[in-house]
């Protein structure tokens, strides 16, 4: 096929020998399939910011340290070489996680580096060399469903360890190969401890999952996978090797809002009544 504009230079300076065909394009990229040598890889290729339709993308960039002082001074300005340096940090998000989460035992494509705003990385395939689905894709029995649920909670699990919240998993951010699930899509990965949303996009991404995984087991639903991981990461007691149950118990502890606001008005309520005493109590005979 012809070469796309924003792969040319990866071809001329031999990262890639032939762009063979496009594998989809999203909200945030376009996806070829390329040969590299003996390999056919992946070479994810971003879309610049005005073309993206990622949304909230300032809520998943929350708590993101930028070590270069001017670089970060910029970015907060929104001058160009600031929106140069933010589209940077978007894309090396994601290669800095990959890294990150496949030394942390999570089944990611393997990354080989970003090269000009394209992601070089592993074309997840099956024994036959085809490329592999997605689960939404994928139908399975109910105890395949369980299987791969628990993986899937194993991963998020470990992510979490790893200080990452996906925060943008679904079925459609999961591939699946003949030894099982594979994350995928990870530039608006969330600092876990920095962002202030990270647990409930944590909720979010193992709510999608449960969902899905419960189409064929439906007691997948009721289970409390982010309540406990998230308890336990809190109370700095989460390990890569915790053995999930699936159950939470909310502590008694806990604020009931509901409960709250009743108390609140009651008190509102008894305080009227006691100035209308004194009120009265001093009204002239």
């Amino acid at each position: 096929m012809k070469i796309p504009k924003r792969l040319q230079p990866l071809v001329e300076d031999g990262l890639i020998d032939e762009v063979l065909y496009q594998l989809m394009s999203g909200k945030e990229a376009t996806v070829y399939a390329v040969q590299c040598g003996q390999e056919v890889r992946c070479a994810k290729v971003y879309k610049e910011a005005m073309k993206r339709s990622f949304k909230k993308a300032a809520q998943y960039q929350e708590g993101r340290k930028v070590r270069n002082t001017r670089r970060a001074r910029a970015m907060e300005k929104g001058s160009k070489f600031g929106r140069k340096q933010q589209e940077d940090a978007w894309q090396n998000t994601e290669v800095d996680a990959l890294f990150k989460l496949a030394k942390a035992g999570v089944r990611v494509p393997e990354p080989y580096g970003c090269y000009e705003g394209v992601l070089l990385m592993e074309l997840v395939c099956d024994d036959e060399g085809d490329v592999a689905p997605r689960l939404n894709d994928v139908s399975m029995s109910p105890e395949q469903a369980i299987e791969d649920h628990a993986l899937v909670m194993v991963y998020v699990m470990r992510m979490l360890c790893a200080g990452l919240v996906h925060g943008d998993l679904s079925e459609f951010n999961v591939l699946v190969d003949d030894y099982g699930p594979v994350i995928i899509d990870l530039p608006q990965v969330v600092d876990a401890a920095a962002n202030n949303n990270a647990f409930s996009m944590l909720q979010r991404d193992v709510r999608n999952m449960s969902e899905y995984y419960g189409q064929y087991a439906p007691e997948l639903m009721q289970s409390f996978y982010a309540e406990e991981m998230w308890a336990l990461f809190e109370a700095g007691e989460l390990t890569p090797d915790t053995q999930l149950t699936g159950h939470y118990t909310q502590p008694e502890d806990d604020a009931d809002v509901d409960s709250v606001l009743e108390e609140i008005k009651a008190a509102f309520a008894e305080e009227q009544a006691r100035q209308e005493r004194i009120n009265e109590a001093n009204e002239p005979i």
